[in-house]
Formats: structure tokens, sequence, C-alpha cells
């Protein structure tokens, strides 16, 4: 008997367990009676796996030993879901999750400053998430958070897009990042009355034939006329996904835009009926549906790290992985890896989740599988920089009656986006003072890499935008190298490969932002379905045996 085979035989006993649970609750065997078929049932697998490896071998061999890779919030994802399905669904599991840094929370990072009587809520990396993908809420409810979760501020809404050195309002009815108010389009002086004419051609421009994919740019070009994509468009995408938007990928951006097209021939058609459905809820895409705890993103960090710890999970900071391989069957089971840290001691693992960035995950996996090593490689990342920096409201000229602005690429500014923080979530900063954030970095351009200059571009770009002349009270730089993945032109391809790849090393999956989605939300989601294929052909594999 081995391993597999006693795997089997536990599967069989509890899908035993469940088949007779099932009878009981129609009425067709007492409790008394289920009971006593299953225990015999298993007290003769547990007399089997004794006398075939004695006692002291049988707990171990029953536990699947998960390893996970990287303790940002889809690892912290993934270990939180597999604890639970080891709790509640009976599936033993021995977990290890491993961050190579001091901290947990990769990205998600919150500075909570005292300032006199006060506290200014500081975010380094995203500071809200999309309600409108449930992963994110879902999880802060399991976690206890749920009633903790503010939304943005209601009374100040504004958006602003910085146009020629001038901060003109987006215009209202936005659906999807699509104009849908056609008066408002029309009042706005972000588009020439030329663009104004283009984007109307839309309702009746025919859908484009086309095989493969094609970039953002050229499609909203295409669509709504290259002017309204460079004014309206870019600076909202640009804000998203920091990229080149003739670069990234439609199909793995916003594929719905393409379907928009397909199933009703204009974007402003597709996009007014999909709100006329939604009987006026938000809608995937809208600028109102952003959720934050209270004290920060990191609530939900600290959260994930209380309940791990008290499931018995194994976590490891300042633990960096180099190497997974699959050992000789001689030392091992065939089915177990070998998670090699840099401190030359190592894990085996019978599973394998990594949730670190998709090139690092790429050098873990290259000598276990050169391809798909080679294809996460070949992902490219943007590197990012936030800058935060505390006025007195009187030391700000302007009125800050929104959420703040966006910086087309076209502009030529050094800074990307500016959200103003006090006014989108009040309770962010004391009374009487402004909490603003400056956004640097997107694919393609040069930013500088040290905190004093980061800061002083900062600086530059309020005086320039706001007129801000006063230093700062305080301030917060967070550089963060190669941060944001680009969903270039290609990514599809290089999915499917890599989904091909994963088929043939069992035990081994990918989560992170890297693959099908940037967002908070889709990273948590990535991390629990990375826990369902792992388990799942743990269970296919005893089943088979």
């Amino acid at each position: 008997m081995n391993i597999k085979v006693i795997k089997n035989l536990e599967v069989k006993c509890l899908l035993f367990a469940q088949r007779q649970e099932f009878l009981n609750h129609k009425g067709s065997q007492s409790a008394t009676k289920v009971f006593k078929v299953f225990l015999c049932t298993f007290v003769t697998f547990v007399v089997k796996s004794i006398f075939c490896f004695g006692l002291s071998e049988l707990g171990k061999n029953l536990t699947m030993k998960l390893t996970i890779i990287g303790g940002g919030i889809a690892g912290l994802s993934a270990a939180y879901y597999a604890a639970r399905r080891s709790t509640f669904n009976l599936q033993p599991l021995e977990i290890t999750l491993l961050e190579s840094d001091s901290r947990w929370g990769g990205k998600i990072t919150t500075d909570r400053a005292t300032f006199e009587d006060g506290q200014f809520i500081i975010e380094g990396g995203p500071d809200t998430f999309l309600a409108t993908k449930p992963w994110g809420v879902a999880l802060c409810k399991e976690l206890g958070l749920g009633e903790r979760l503010h939304g943005t501020n209601p009374n100040k809404k504004n958006t602003y897009v910085l146009n020629k050195n001038r901060l003109l309002p987006l215009p209202d009815g936005l659906a999807m990042m699509i104009p849908t108010n056609v008066p408002a389009v029309l009042r706005s002086q972000l588009v020439s009355w030329f663009g104004k004419a283009r984007m109307g051609l839309d309702f009746i421009i025919p859908p484009h034939a086309l095989n493969g994919d094609e970039s953002l740019g050229a499609f909203v070009s295409r669509r709504l006329g290259r002017e309204a994509y460079e004014n309206l468009i870019e600076p909202l995408m640009s804000g998203i996904y920091a990229g080149d938007g003739d670069q990234l990928s439609l199909a793995s951006t916003f594929p719905y835009l393409r379907d928009l097209e397909i199933k009703y021939g204009s974007l402003a058609r597709g996009a007014l009926q999909m709100r006329a459905q939604s009987g006026g809820k938000t809608v995937q895409g809208s600028r109102s549906a952003f959720l934050t705890p209270t004290t920060g993103l990191a609530e939900m960090v600290e959260a994930l790290v209380e309940s791990l710890k008290s499931s018995g999970v194994d976590l490891r900071l300042n633990t960096r992985a180099t190497r997974i391989t699959r050992p000789s069957t001689f030392d091992l089971q065939p089915s177990t890896y070998k998670v090699e840290l840099e401190d030359g001691s190592s894990l085996e693992s019978d599973s394998v989740i990594l949730a670190s960035p998709a090139p690092v995950s790429g050098s873990l996996l290259a000598s276990l599988h050169p391809t798909l090593g080679s294809d996460l490689k070949s992902i490219p990342y943007a590197s990012t920089a936030t800058v935060s920096l505390a006025y007195r409201e009187s030391d700000v000229p302007r009125k800050l009656d929104g959420y703040g602005y966006v910086i087309p690429r076209r502009e030529g500014r050094k800074a990307l986006a500016c959200t103003w923080t006090s006014t989108k979530f009040p309770h962010r900063a004391p009374e009487g003072y402004a909490l603003i954030r400056v956004f640097v970095g997107r694919a393609g351009q040069d930013i500088p890499w040290n905190e004093n200059d980061l800061l002083e571009l900062a600086k530059e770009e309020l005086n320039l935008t706001l007129g801000v002349t006063a230093e700062p009270l305080l301030s917060r730089v967070f550089m963060w190298e190669n941060a944001m993945p680009q969903y270039n032109l290609g990514h599809p391809e290089i999915l499917k490969r890599m989904d091909a790849a994963l088929e043939t090393l069992p035990g081994i999956a990918l989560a992170g932002n890297g693959y099908r989605g940037i967002g908070i939300p889709d990273c948590i989601h990535s991390g629990e379905l990375a826990v369902e294929k792992i388990i799942h052909h743990e269970v296919h594999e005893g089943t088979q045996s």
C-alpha cells in the first residue's frame, strides 16, 4: 500500500459518509445506523493504514503539504481559503506561507500617522477595491470587516482631467468608461466639436470583423475617434493599468467593450442598454463603487494574518524561495515538489501555489519547466510610486471639490494622477487638513528612483496644477519597482501556453495580478481558484489510484 492508496481510501470513506448523510436526511437511514456504518468503514481504513505504515507515519502521510510563495493579498487569500478547506472539508493540509519581505501584504501597506489630535491614513499602494467584483466584499465579511467598509464621498464626486494645464470636469454619464450622457458630452470642453461629431459616428459605424486581438487604443480610436481616446479614455485607463493603451490587449483588459460592439453594434448603445438593464445600479467600470476599511486596506492584511495564525498556518517572513524542482522518485514520492530556499534549506510539498510576481514565478519554475518559466518572465511590468502630502486646507489655493484628477499621456507630465484623499475619504485626515496623493509612473516613462526626487516631483505637480507653494506638514513616499503587470498584445496567447504547461505540472498553481486581473478582488479570487485547483488535483489523484 502506498500514499495514493491511503488517500484513495480516505476519499472513498468521505464520499461514503456524505452519501449516507444524504440518505439520513431523506429519512431512509437512522442517524445511529449511519454513524455505525461509517465508523466501521473508517476503523477498517485506519487498521489497514497502521498495518502498512505504522502508527507514527499515519498522520503524516494523510496530510497534504502545501507551500504558498508570496505573502501579498493573493498569497494570503490562498492560505486563508486552503485553511478553511482544511477545517470544514476534512482535507488535512499542512500549509506553509513564504514571504521574502519583512512584512505581509505586498503592495497593500497603510501608514496611520498620528498628527496633533488626529490621524492621517496614508495608503502606499492601492487605496480602494472595486465592490462590483464580489470577492473583496465577500472576504471582508468573512473576516468580520463588513461593517467597517466605507464608500467614497457621495457629496463631492467630481473627477477632473488635466487638459492644457487646466482641470476640466469629466462628463457625467460614463458607463463602463463609455460616455452615454449626450448633453454632458456636448457641454464638455475636453473634446472639440469635431471630436464630438466623430464620437457620434459610433452609432452608425458597423462592427469590425476581427480575427485575433486588438489594442485598447486602436479599438477605442476606431469606435469613438482618436481625440476621445486621448482626452477621455486613455487617462482613465492609465489610472488602472499605468500602461500604454496602444500596447495593451483589449481582450485582457476590457473585453466587454468588444462584446458591446458585437452585440449592440455600438459602444454607446451597448452601454446605455446595460445601464437600463441594471435598473440604475452600479455596473462594471462605473466611478462610484469603491470601498475601503475604516483605517485602511491594511485591515484586510491584518485580519488575514490573525486568521492564519489561529488556523496553525506556518507563516514565514524574510524567507526567499530560489527554485522549485521535482526530486527523484528514489528520494520522494513522484508527485512531490522540492522548494529550495535562499538559506540552503528546502521544503517538501505535495502542491505549490506561486503568488509571486510573474517573472519571479518564472525564475522559480525555470528548471522544472523552461517554457513555462520563459512565458512567465516575458510578462512586462511597469514601475510606479505614490507620494502622499499633507497640508493645512488654507495652504491649498484651489478648493478640493472632488476625488482628484487624471493626467493624459499627451500632456507630457511626469505624474499620472492626483487623488484628493481627504475629500474622497474625509475620515482619512483630521478636520481642517488636506491629504493629497500623487501617483507617478507609467509604461514607457522613466521616473526618478529615489525618495527625494519623487517628493520634489510631487510638490512640483501640486504647484503647477493646484498652486500649492507651502511645504507639506508631512509626506510619505512609496516606491514600487516592477509592480504593475502590463497585459500587452499577445497576453491571451501567453496565458493559453501557460495553462497548457500547468496541465503537465499537477499540484502547481499560479495566483496574483499578473494574469487575469490586477485589482484586489481579482487577486483574492485568483488565490481561491488556485486552492480549488490543487485540491481538485489531490482528490482526483486519490480516486484514480
